[in-house]
């Protein structure tokens, strides 16, 4: 009959293709399928390492040694000796740092400011070759003077003066007051006597005294009223520069 006929069930060879057709984006890939993946994945990461590995390697070669502090501290005005330095070594951009190499250059300046273990250090943190700070509670004085002023055979760096302000010309009265017991002449330039002409000259000094009397001190340099008499060498200034031996 032809109304049981349209009864029948699928053929097996239908739901076969039924299922094939509605699973086959559900299917997982195989093996194979996923071996091209992993391989360009191993590339990547092996690429990835090489490039590290090669700029480790690239820093590591550009590391240089310099200068740095190996006490625990220095202060300002101290004289610097070999034993306060130590190497450091970095890379990177390193520009104004002082080179191990020239470290030597720089023994016996002295430093401008606080400095502390393990810093690395610039030409900025110590005086210029020969020059010397002023010591806390010092100041430097310039003096100029003229014949009878100072001993006729000149002042010289490193002489010890003591410093006295007599009255002037027009003062009717007051007597000679020491300034400074002991000062040290730091520059001198000039002379009181030309020697070429024998004519009477100036002779510019630089002291160092301590800072309470600079007023005074100046401001009878500026009238002319100083007088400056050299003392023997072993006398003790009253301030000095720090030479980094305490």
């Amino acid at each position: 009959m032809s109304l049981s006929s349209s009864t029948r069930t699928p053929s097996q060879g239908a739901r076969g293709a039924g299922r094939s057709a509605g699973g086959g984006s559900n299917r997982l890939p195989n093996s194979r399928e996923r071996r091209p993946a992993l391989a360009a994945l191993a590339v990547i990461l092996i690429l990835l390492g090489a490039a590290g590995s090669a700029l480790i390697a690239l820093n590591s070669g550009n590391r240089s040694d310099f200068v740095a502090i190996g006490a625990d501290s220095l202060a300002p005005g101290h004289r610097l000796e070999a034993k306060d330095l130590s190497r450091g070594d970095l890379a990177g951009a390193t520009g104004g740092l002082i080179p191990w190499s020239e470290a030597n250059k720089y023994i016996g300046r002295y430093t401008t400011t606080w400095l502390y273990k393990d810093q690395f250090i610039t030409p900025q943190n110590l005086t210029k070759d020969g020059a010397k700070p002023t010591p806390l509670g010092g100041a430097l004085v310039g003096i100029t003077l003229e014949a009878g002023r100072a001993p006729s055979d000149g002042i010289e760096v490193g002489d010890i003066v003591s410093v006295i302000q007599v009255p002037t010309s027009n003062q009717d009265t007051g007597s000679a007051s020491t300034l400074v017991k002991a000062a040290i002449v730091t520059a001198s330039s000039g002379a009181l006597i030309d020697s070429k002409t024998s004519a009477s000259s100036t002779l510019n000094v630089t002291v160092l005294i301590p800072s309470d009397k600079l007023a005074g001190v100046a401001a009878a340099a500026a009238a002319k009223s100083l007088v400056l008499g050299t003392l023997a060498p072993d006398t003790k200034p009253e301030i000095s520069f720090n030479d980094g031996n305490n």
